[in-house]
């Protein structure tokens, strides 16, 4: 049976995993009061983990972006699938720190196979009108993974044990699989597209050839400005929606006396709002690229307005109100989301189809890079002035340093995309 804009259930579909992708992500840091407690672990311990996981993903990035490229969409992202379901469930036999370090390091593999597999999904089945659009909806499955695990964590606790979360959550992969496998096909070969659909996306995506036909070499890849442009838009801005993702619950638990053993209304609002930043900068830069904006354009000109919106977030340090600080962090981190799913799109602007998972890849590892080096900051920081009695103080640096960093990076993007120019690579 035909269906029409089956691209857009499909779009759904990776929307699916990549909130279940957040879900196992998100779960231990809401479980890290509980954890904290039952294995004495400090704020330097649990940064461990983190940076654990942040390593693992890292190196898996750059690899399953690659294998991705190599045995196409669908295999690919089934064995992302795969390893971080399992991984996420094998939390729950975890009894010191250095076996929850070592499941963190597996989760952290099979997720980073995520935002690869879902861009080329993207690159594959839209026309450049569309991409940031579609990337805006999958990249909000990222906040929406966070709220589902704020509601579904408290609601096991309250019969079950922590144990109980992962495996629950890590069995949500399975179900999803079942339906990829089912349901997945590049257009050629996907039966229930109609032709019209099919026409559509061949006319309207960029027209970039890869000489074979075949991914790019990697120092071809790297001789491009416009690879280091989208490294740079990760490497030092995903960090900072790590220390949103990982920290938050902390410093509301710490700074307001949120009970986290409830569901938390705060953290559903500021996670709810990512949602908004990330189909609404997506929708910003798709209506750019409609008006006949170049599509680098759109995307730089969507970047440079989080940037400066961002600088807000500097003044953090004078918030006393649990409600101001949560419109002030909605807003961050719905411009965040705003950033990420246009350098995410990026990829798939600027590179031909065939490289747009090792691109991803690249420039997510670039990320996990930075997320691997600013949670030994954070870290270091929150423990020193925790053992100076201000706590507080730590938190308001680490605002400050989030807020100034947007508008540096932007710099370094525009001036490396200067000279692009849409030829065939």
């Amino acid at each position: 049976m035909k269906i029409n804009n089956y691209r857009w259930w499909l779009v759904g579909l990776v929307l699916m995993a990549t909130t279940i992708n957040y879900i196992d992500r998100q779960i231990i840091g809401l479980l890290k009061p509980v954890l904290e407690v039952e294995f004495s672990w400090s704020e330097s311990d649990y940064s461990r983990i983190v940076t654990a996981f942040s390593a693992a993903y890292a190196i898996g990035l750059l690899t399953m972006g690659r294998l991705v490229d190599f045995l196409g969409t669908k295999r690919g992202y089934a064995i992302s699938v795969v390893i971080w379901s399992l991984a996420g469930m094998l939390h729950a036999v975890a009894r010191n720190l250095t076996q929850f370090i070592t499941v963190r390091v597996i989760l952290g593999v099979g997720e980073a196979g995520n935002f690869p597999a879902a861009m080329k999904v993207i690159s594959e089945w839209f026309p450049k009108k569309e991409k940031a659009l579609a990337t805006g909806i999958v990249n909000s499955g990222a906040s929406i993974g966070v709220v589902f695990a704020l509601l579904i964590t408290p609601l096991i606790l309250n019969f079950y044990t922590w144990k109980e979360v992962f495996w629950i959550t890590g069995g949500l992969g399975f179900v999803w699989l079942a339906l990829w496998w089912i349901f997945y096909e590049i257009p050629a070969r996907q039966k229930r597209i109609t032709g019209q659909e099919l026409e559509l996306i061949r006319q309207g995506q960029e027209q970039f050839e890869s000489q074979t036909g075949k991914p790019l070499p990697w120092k071809k890849l790297l001789s491009f400005p416009q690879t280091w442009a989208v490294v740079a838009g990760k490497f030092f801005i995903d960090p900072i929606y790590w220390f949103f993702l990982f920290w938050l619950p902390s410093y509301f638990a710490t700074t307001f006396g949120l009970d986290l053993k409830k569901p938390s209304l705060p953290l559903m609002i500021i996670y709810l709002a990512t949602t908004v930043g990330s189909i609404g900068g997506g929708y910003f830069s798709s209506y750019l690229v409609k008006r006949g904006w170049t599509t680098l354009r759109a995307r730089k000109a969507a970047l440079l307005s989080v940037a400066l919106l961002e600088l807000m977030v500097i003044g953090m340090q004078f918030v006393n109100d649990v409600w101001v600080a949560v419109a002030v962090l909605s807003i961050a981190v719905a411009l965040h989301q705003a950033w990420s799913t246009n350098v995410f799109t990026m990829t798939a602007d600027l590179f031909p189809k065939e490289s747009v998972s090792s691109v991803a890849g690249l420039a997510g590892m670039a990320g996990a890079t930075g997320g691997i080096l600013f949670p030994i900051l954070v870290g270091y920081l929150l423990d020193s002035y925790k053992l100076a009695g201000n706590l507080a103080g730590g938190y308001n640096l680490l605002f400050s340093l989030c807020g100034i960093t947007y508008l540096l990076t932007w710099l370094v993007i525009h001036g490396l995309t200067l000279r692009f120019k849409n030829n065939a690579v």
